[in-house]
């Protein structure tokens, strides 16, 4: 078994509403339970941070799915490496959006768009500092949490 993670950002090609933006997760995380893939998403004013996590062959032929998907643009692969074990095993999709003054707001974050507009603006290091504080707890909710308050929104 060879699993990697694949980081990417990317900016909606069009703004997404509320009923768009439930759809696109409801098929992602029965796409990605099919499939063995679990990971999350950050929704940062239009602009995605992802994570997937699962094998290789899997995670390399999604991310050429989601490349070629018209709802993303400008899609930056960050990070792709291999891991020894999962970050995000009971998760097909975690998922939070977040408003751009809170990441601002985050210790160690503050620095975090510099000039960038988006998401597919940050480097290597930056993703690394945001995965680190969506595992430490921040934006992260219990999976059925965060499916609630989707369908609450």
């Amino acid at each position: 078994m060879s699993l990697i993670h694949c980081i990417y950002a990317s900016a909606a090609s069009h703004g997404l509403d509320e009923t768009a933006r439930r759809g696109l997760l409801r098929q992602a995380r029965a796409n990605n339970g099919r499939l063995g893939i679990t990971g999350m998403l950050l929704d940062v004013d239009d602009s995605f941070f992802q994570v997937l996590e699962g094998e290789h062959e899997v995670v390399d032929e999604l991310f050429l799915r989601i490349a070629g998907d018209p709802r993303h643009g400008n899609l930056n692969e960050l990070i792709r490496e291999p891991i020894g074990c999962r970050a995000f095993p009971d998760w097909a999709m975690g998922y939070a959006a977040v408003s751009r003054t809170e990441i601002l707001a985050t210790t160690g974050l503050d620095d975090f768009f510099g000039d960038a507009s988006c998401l597919r603006d940050i480097d290597a290091a930056q993703a690394r500092s945001l995965l680190r504080a969506f595992a430490c707890g921040r934006w992260r909710q219990p999976p059925a949490t965060a499916s609630r308050q989707l369908r609450s929104a």
